[in-house]
């Protein structure tokens, strides 16, 4: 499993187009075959930033939703409304820690 996380800062007058166009497309990139999950966050310190927090079966299901039209036009409408470039990073998960009840 990869986690793909983009941290992205816009033009504050812009954040309504991207969640326009977040809407428009959460349940097509959902539906991409290697997505296993999609959220959508916020900076609490920063009104302007969103994150998105992304979980894939592997690298290649993730680089082949990089290199479809669904991306393409995605990430095209977005990025023009950054403020700054976004930053992007994948981890593949080592370890999840269940709570135990210590009780």
């Amino acid at each position: 499993m990869l986690v793909r996380i983009v941290r992205m800062t816009f033009q504050e007058d812009k954040l309504a187009d991207f969640h326009a166009i977040f809407d428009s497309s959460k349940y097509l990139i959902r539906a991409f075959p290697g997505n296993r999950h999609l959220q959508l966050l916020s900076d609490p310190d920063r009104p302007d930033v969103r994150m998105t927090y992304s979980l894939w079966d592997s690298a290649n299901a993730l680089e082949e939703y990089r290199q479809s039209e669904l991306f393409r036009s995605t990430w095209a409408a977005t990025k023009v409304l950054f403020a700054e470039r976004a930053i992007a990073f994948s981890g593949e998960n080592l370890e999840t820690v269940t709570r135990i009840d210590m009780a």
